[in-house]
């Protein structure tokens, strides 16, 4: 079953379970999160920062193109329920260009070509663990194995990088690298760049396993800061070590 939050035009937060609509509206943009975050999150959504946010998302999809597109605000709660978490990525913003965008980190829809960070990703694995370079920039597969692919930020202005940063996002989604740190065990973080690597004081190290390297962007990568870190062979042998499946990159 999915939890939907409905972002009101009237700067109010509604939640319908199984269909059942606790509240009225019009105009309302429809997001899906599991209903197996509820338990987690529901308090984040009732603070005054969420609110805030709630309202400035929502005029800025009202003004303008935005991404992802608001059914895919959330993805990475739809697709990788609390319980089946295994791995944790973090991003910081969605990609802006057009259609880019699907709402987990480094993700792109099918059909789009892959942008230089995820083609490093990509080409990682493939030297990591000889799996050939897929078609599919669309990470949902990962996503649906237990890999929470949470950007920080989780909204952006189309070809405006940045432009929904210090909103409310990292406030809400530092309460989700928390509640995952604390709720769950034997989680592994890979922490990719010095954005991701500052999440660390969130996480319990004494519980979980964090893993941490230069980010795949070009940038990074060409200067000897990412490839050959073997992150995600070590992800594997470390859940195979503690009895968990691995996943299939």
């Amino acid at each position: 079953m999915l939890l939907y939050i409905e972002l009101f035009y009237n700067s109010k937060l509604f939640f319908t379970f199984g269909g059942e609509l606790i509240g009225k509206s019009i105009k309302k943009m429809e997001v899906n999160i599991h209903s197996s975050w509820k338990p987690h999150l529901a308090n984040e959504f009732e603070k005054d920062y969420f609110k805030n946010l709630v309202a400035f998302v929502k005029n800025e999809y009202s003004r303008g193109i935005c991404y992802p597109k608001g059914s895919q605000i959330f993805s990475a709660f739809e697709h990788c329920p609390f319980e089946n978490v295994k791995v944790v990525i973090i991003g910081q913003d969605p990609y802006h260009g057009v259609n880019q965008a699907n709402g987990l980190c480094f993700s792109v829809q099918d059909g789009i070509e892959h942008p230089p960070s995820l083609v490093n990703i990509f080409k990682e694995i493939e030297q990591d663990l000889g799996i050939p370079y897929p078609v599919s920039g669309n990470l949902e597969r990962w996503a649906s194995q237990g890999v929470l692919l949470l950007n920080a930020t989780l909204t952006v202005r189309a070809n405006q990088a940045g432009s929904h940063q210090n909103q409310g996002w990292e406030t809400f989604t530092d309460s989700v690298i928390r509640v995952v740190s604390e709720k769950i065990n034997q989680v592994v973080f890979l922490l990719w760049g010095g954005y991701a690597k500052k999440k660390s004081a969130l996480i319990d190290a004494s519980k979980h396993y964090i893993l941490t390297s230069g980010h795949p962007s070009p940038l990074s990568a060409n200067r000897g800061y990412w490839f050959g870190n073997k992150h995600f062979s070590k992800t594997n042998a470390f859940l195979e070590s503690i009895g968990k499946k691995s996943i299939s990159w």
